[in-house]
């Protein structure tokens, strides 16, 4: 005879709810969505090639001096040049300028984000972000912009924060034209999902006469 269900020894099973239809369902997290960091491969890459070369030959020199050969002609002239030219030479202030730049370019990379081109998104989830390309985000509103009726062609920029369509109407009366186009971009902007959405500037024309 088998037991009967609930006695000692067995582990109930959990129970899924179903949340009511007075109970909201969890509002995506707001707040400002910072840029996305780049990882700058390509100046770290650089900045470390050079100073391997440059320690690397350093060393070199340093240990053959260190086992009784005479030091590079280069280094040994470098170290002459350094002793003997003033501090107000011409090629010593262009070099200290050239280093200067150097390490001001060094210093705006690593306080600055970079990736310009990437949107942030806003964020539903903890712990997950995303970002939208800004020429993904012109294509989608171009392609929104030329479903209103009366629009021949539409060129779309996209900017950090301002989206500017500038659209050719070859019929329909250009203000009605001006006005579905920015009641249907303002809603694509919206659907973008962006944590800053873009500011709208739409400007419509007619086309040129050919010849």
């Amino acid at each position: 005879m088998s037991e009967p269900r609930g006695s000692e020894g067995t582990t109930p099973l959990p129970v899924l709810e179903k949340p009511t239809e007075d109970e909201a369902p969890e509002a995506p997290t707001s707040g400002e969505e910072h840029r996305f960091w780049s990882a700058r491969r390509v100046p770290a890459g650089i900045v470390a090639a050079l100073l391997f070369v440059v320690a690397g030959a350093f060393l070199y020199d340093v240990a053959a001096v260190r086992a009784g050969r005479s030091a590079l002609a280069w280094r040994s002239g470098l170290a002459r040049q350094l002793a003997e030219r003033p501090l107000d030479d011409t090629w010593v202030l262009v070099g200290a300028g050239v280093a200067a730049a150097l390490g001001l370019w060094l210093v705006v990379l690593a306080v600055t984000p970079g990736l310009r081109d990437v949107l942030p998104m806003r964020r539903t989830h903890p712990g997950v972000r995303a970002g939208l390309h800004r020429g993904a985000a012109a294509l989608a509103l171009r392609d929104r912009a030329m479903e209103v009726a009366g629009v021949q062609s539409v060129k779309v920029r996209a900017g950090r924060r301002r989206a500017d369509v500038r659209a050719l109407s070859h019929f329909r009366d250009l203000d009605d034209v001006q006005a579905d186009l920015d009641a249907v971009l303002r809603e694509a902007i919206r659907g973008l999902g962006l944590a800053r959405p873009l500011a709208l500037s739409v400007h419509v024309r007619r086309p040129g006469k050919k010849g």
